[in-house]
């Protein structure tokens, strides 16, 4: 059974039949712009839901957990945002272990965006701002609010192809290209 499951998984499409063209030596030399123009463009080919992305995070244990979330901003320090409450799972796990990594995937674009580093809480004026502005929203507080920006080492754009001979373009600290 489990070789025919093998071979059902093996014959699903991976990528779609036309894939976008990325040059990286054309490519905006600051990866927030990139991203926003990747963003643009998975958006314009009908991706739902482009800002949600995985965010993996590791407990005291050493056990590595990952869950869906939704980019909040990218701030002028080059912070990937994101929200949750510091009671949930992932709170605690930050508590714990001050690094993420956020991974972005477009299937129908075949891309993929890594984004990896420390983590650093936000002020309590910006996380009760996020509150209030999510949708549906009471209007009232929630205090176990918390609004976090990733602090990236590190960030992939990858770019799939046919060839296999995927594109990587790789940044790292304070978003210096890494090639």
């Amino acid at each position: 059974m489990s070789e025919t499951f093998r071979q059902f998984l093996r014959a699903l499409p991976d990528f779609p039949a036309e894939l976008p063209e990325f040059v990286p030596g054309d490519a905006p030399t600051d990866p927030a712009e990139l991203f926003r123009l990747w963003l643009d463009q998975a958006l314009a080919a009908g991706e739902r839901q482009p800002h949600a992305f995985s965010l993996a995070t590791v407990a005291v244990t050493g056990q590595p957990s990952s869950r869906m979330l939704i980019l909040k901003d990218i701030d002028d320090d080059g912070g990937w945002q994101f929200a949750t409450s510091r009671a949930s799972r992932k709170g605690q796990e930050l508590v714990a272990n001050q690094c993420a990594a956020m991974n972005f995937y477009w299937p129908s674009q075949g891309r993929q965006i890594r984004v990896a580093g420390a983590v650093r809480e936000l002020s309590a004026d910006a996380s009760a701002a996020d509150w209030a502005a999510r949708p549906r929203a009471d209007g009232g507080t929630n205090p176990a609010w918390q609004l976090y920006a990733v602090q990236p080492s590190e960030i992939e754009f990858w770019q799939a192809q046919h060839s296999r001979n995927h594109i990587r373009h790789r940044f790292g600290p304070g978003g210096r290209l890494l090639g």
